[in-house]
């Protein structure tokens, strides 16, 4: 983006503080970042359902899709998260390399208000007639939305959170916030979609899915402008004022030396893959495991039941959401999200015996949401803090490039879950829909677990803190003289 216009006046952040203000954290991490994200909600759930009984619906013989729509639900995930994957890391380059007035995260937030709100509604362009103009269109949607637009704008909003502020507490409240709007977007797809299909899209109509979306484009559109205008990336602020560090520009090959010679980047990776997948595979089978697995009374249908469950998921995190900032601060992140895994686990296992029975899946299902809660709202507060280490390890910032990587993972779980999911048959087996809903991510838990009880990084927090004070008076001086 050029810098000239974003030199504009009107282009200035409205966060004028020096300290993280109450409307900062409403509309740039709370608000904003929901309305932006709204559309991804709506596709972790419901993309894959609306593309086998509505967009190519038409298809089916005796039940089952031909071999070539088969392939080409199964293979545009999985050779599209390759192309995610790239986008991500082209994103975490673009950013570390921005140098603007309105620092390096934000301006993207800008370009993106656009590119989110235009790839939403492409992809739910519905040509009429030939199942090739259809995968055409489908191609074209997802690969702009997934590959371009989702991992410019999910690297910047991620990359606010270590570039707002020095402070680590209040670092911890931003990633609750952000991850508050993450989850509640989720929420919104699973539950109030659901219920938006069944009243007024009059189940899976092509047309109406469009006009819904045309909607959602706009919401898009005015959030993410809305966050742009309430962020402010003070640390940026404060590395520019150091003519010795704006002039110096650290290369993507320093970078990868630095993140891959910690050892807490890469145990805190592996938590989030693991995390991140399972719970890919949970919200890609959820509404088929409501129609193949649960017993369900007659006359309601799947949406319904998967409104219930998602109920029943979100009112515990939304409890969760009030304690977990003071107990983090309390007892400490780690300990917090170990407690909560634990927690998960026995839910899991509740949820995976009750062999359908909609009373105890539903008791289970609140427990594993629950004791993910923890890990949810304090995982980018763990990767700031991560960033801050190595920072004062090796005194360079990685945030674009450890943000890229996170925002990978999180983008390419649901394409990588959705091509397995469809290519073992799940739309149509109750056996791989009971083990991606409930025991992909019981099992993932337990891993997350034991990788969590090694993560020691908040240890360092003051010495870091220290390290990067001292360095920052040592670089004013050798300014001054």
């Amino acid at each position: 983006m050029g810098n000239k216009l974003l030199e504009n006046k009107f282009f200035d952040s409205r966060a004028k503080k020096e300290k993280v203000t109450f409307s900062e954290m409403a509309f740039g991490y709370l608000i904003g970042p929901f309305g932006a994200l709204l559309g991804s909600g709506v596709f972790t759930s419901f993309l894959n359902r609306y593309w086998t009984d509505c967009l190519f619906a038409d298809t089916k013989v005796d039940g089952e899709f031909p071999l070539n729509i088969t392939l080409f639900l199964t293979l545009l995930p999985l050779i599209g998260t390759i192309l995610i994957v790239i986008g991500n890391l082209v994103a975490g380059r673009l950013i570390d390399k921005t140098k603007s007035k309105q620092g390096k995260a934000r301006p993207w937030i800008l370009l993106t208000s656009i590119l989110l709100a235009v790839s939403s509604i492409v992809l739910f362009i519905c040509p009429i007639g030939s199942p090739i103009a259809k995968m055409i269109v489908t191609s074209i949607g997802y690969v702009l939305y997934y590959a371009v637009s989702f991992p410019l704008y999910n690297t910047a909003n991620s990359s606010l959170i270590p570039l707002s502020t020095r402070d680590g507490k209040k670092r911890s409240l931003l990633a609750s916030l952000a991850n508050i709007s993450h989850l509640g977007v989720m929420g919104f797809g699973q539950m109030v979609f659901g219920a938006i299909v069944i009243n007024f899209l009059i189940g899976y109509d092509g047309i109406k899915w469009m006009i819904a979306f045309l909607i959602i484009g706009v919401i898009t559109f005015v959030c993410a402008l809305l966050q742009y205008f309430n962020t402010r990336e003070r640390v940026s602020e404060e590395l520019s004022e150091s003519e010795v560090d704006s002039s110096k520009q650290v290369s993507l090959k320093e970078q990868f030396l630095a993140i891959c010679k910690d050892g807490y980047f890469w145990l805190i990776i592996v938590f989030y893959l693991f995390f991140q997948v399972s719970g890919a595979f949970k919200n890609t089978s959820m509404v088929y495991f409501c129609d193949l697995v649960l017993n369900k009374a007659e006359g309601i249908t799947a949406e319904t039941y998967t409104t219930i469950l998602a109920v029943l998921g979100a009112v515990p995190m939304a409890v969760a959401s009030i304690f977990c900032y003071p107990l983090s601060n309390k007892i400490g992140k780690k300990n917090l999200v170990l407690i909560g895994l634990g927690l998960g686990v026995v839910g899991g296992v509740i949820a995976g015996i009750a062999n359908g029975n909609v009373i105890i899946v539903s008791i289970g299902v609140a427990l594993k949401c629950l004791g993910s809660s923890p890990a949810c709202y304090l995982i980018l507060a763990m990767i700031s803090d991560v960033i801050e280490h190595i920072e004062a390890k090796k005194g360079i910032r990685c945030d674009g490039l450890i943000m890229s990587i996170y925002s990978s993972i999180m983008v390419a779980a649901t394409p990588i879950a959705t091509g397995i999911f469809n290519a073992m048959g799940g739309s149509t087996s109750s056996l791989i829909s009971n083990v991606s809903y409930v025991w992909i991510e019981t099992i993932a838990y337990g891993v997350c677990f034991l990788v969590m009880l090694f993560f020691n990084v908040e240890k360092h927090s003051s010495e870091d803190k220290f390290i990067i004070e001292e360095r920052k008076l040592k670089k004013s001086k050798k300014v001054d003289k």
